[in-house]
This record gives C-alpha cells, sequence and structure tokens, in this order.
C-alpha cells in the first residue's frame, strides 16, 4: 500500500507490506546515504515481516544531513502512532546504514524528552535494529558515531558483516559493551558494508539476515511468540 507522509510542508514516499491477519507490531524502515526504500535488502525484510504477521512501513528520505534524516524519521514515528488504518501496540525503527543512525538518534531524542510535547513515554517504540551500523568512516577509526547508541536503553539487534569498512567488529563490540541497553550482535561472516559476500548469493545473505531480524523481534516481543 503506497502512502504519502506529511513530512513538514512536503511528503515523504512510503510503503506499507501488510500482513494478512491483523498486525499488533510494526517495522518502521529507511535506507542508508544511498538508495531509497526499493533498495532491494529493504524490500526483502519488509516482505518477510508482512509474511510473519508483522506489518513494515519504509519510507524514502533523500538527503545526507542526519539531524534532518532524524526529523523526517520522528515525522514517520508519528504518522504511524496516529494511524486509523493500523492501531499497533507498539513499532520497532530500524535503518541500514545512515538511516540506522537516524534511527537511533529518533529513539535518543524521544527518550530523553528532548521535545517535552514529543515524549515516548508510552512505551510506543520498542527497539532499534541497524543493519549495516556505520559506526565509523572508512579507515577513519578514531572518530566512532556511538554517542545515540550509549544513551539507548531499549533493545537494540546489530547486524552487521564482520568485513564492513565502515563498522570494524572490534571497535563495535567494545561500544556494544559499553551499552546500557539489552543488545545483541550477529555478524554476517565476510559481508562488507553493503552486505555483499563472495561466493554467496545476494539472496541467501537477505535470508539470513531477514530470519535473524525477526527471530529478534520474536524474542524481544511477547505477542510475536504465539504467531
Amino acid at each position: 500500500v503506497k502512502v504519502k507522509i506529511p513530512f513538514g510542508n512536503k511528503y515523504l514516499d512510503g510503503i506499507f507490506s501488510v500482513p494478512e491477519k491483523k498486525p499488533t507490531y510494526g517495522v518502521i524502515l529507511t535506507h542508508g546515504a544511498g538508495g531509497d526504500m526499493n533498495f532491494p535488502h529493504l524490500v526483502s525484510l519488509a516482505a518477510y515481516l508482512a509474511s510473519h504477521g508483522v506489518l513494515c512501513l519504509r519510507f524514502t528520505c533523500k538527503g545526507l544531513n542526519v539531524a534532518y534524516r532524524t526529523k523526517a524519521f520522528k515525522a514517520v514515528v508519528e504518522y504511524l502512532k496516529l494511524s486509523d488504518d493500523y492501531k499497533l501496540s507498539g513499532v520497532f525503527l530500524a535503518g541500514r546504514s545512515m538511516g540506522s543512525r537516524a534511527a537511533a538518534s529518533v529513539i535518543r531524542q524521544l527518550s530523553q524528552g528532548d521535545d517535552d510535547d514529543d515524549d515516548d513515554d508510552d512505551g510506543f517504540i520498542q527497539g532499534l535494529v541497524c543493519l549495516s551500523y556505520p559506526l565509523h568512516r572508512p579507515k577513519l577509526q578514531s572518530k566512532l558515531r556511538d554517542e545515540d547508541l550509549l544513551l539507548i536503553t531499549c533493545p537494540v539487534l546489530f547486524v552487521s558483516g564482520s568485513a564492513d569498512e565502515m563498522c570494524d567488529k572490534q571497535l563495535l563490540e567494545g561500544v556494544v559493551s559499553k551499552m546500557k541497553a539489552p543488545k545483541k550482535i550477529h555478524w554476517i561472516d565476510k559481508a562488507n558494508h553493503g552486505m555483499a559476500v563472495k561466493g554467496r548469493s545476494a539472496d541467501d545473505v537477505m535470508e539470513e539476515v531477514n530470519a535473524q531480524v525477526f527471530s529478534w523481534l520474536r524474542e524481544n516481543v511477547h505477542q510475536l511468540q504465539h504467531q
């Protein structure tokens, strides 16, 4: 189902992947710095989640500024929260690369109540899924983008390639060990930042990612366990 999501005086393009049965939980999903919501990994994950009973709303927000992407993500969260078509008990925020930075930033802002009128005391946001989280720029490992991660308290899943040039394995494990939130890392063996692995098809890698994301969602939401 295609939708236009109000954002300031503009609209963001979004697509709902809707399960057959009425969903209680949803995932909001967005892309990295390049591409859009039709990036193959996102399309694949959305279809997988919907087929397993989870509503998925993926959206496109062009723009290389994380603060702008964060504002857009927040607008999408509000949109889904107030939606009459889908009454959800809770939602997980998910993003690929830069999209996961924006998702982390939204959760930190809402949990800390940076906006007085906009806090998430009702627990609508259940957790965060970071696909290929860009912990640092390639070859620039001294500057870590970890400030939001260290302040988040809801459950977080990282799915990253063990050969990701923007997320050194030891560095991410170090950051995760300092996080207060319940967290889990799933390493895709020998995958790069784009989740490509020599000798494995893209579909095969996506299947692994999708299954990991869904099983983690299920662990973190009791209602999903009965589906």
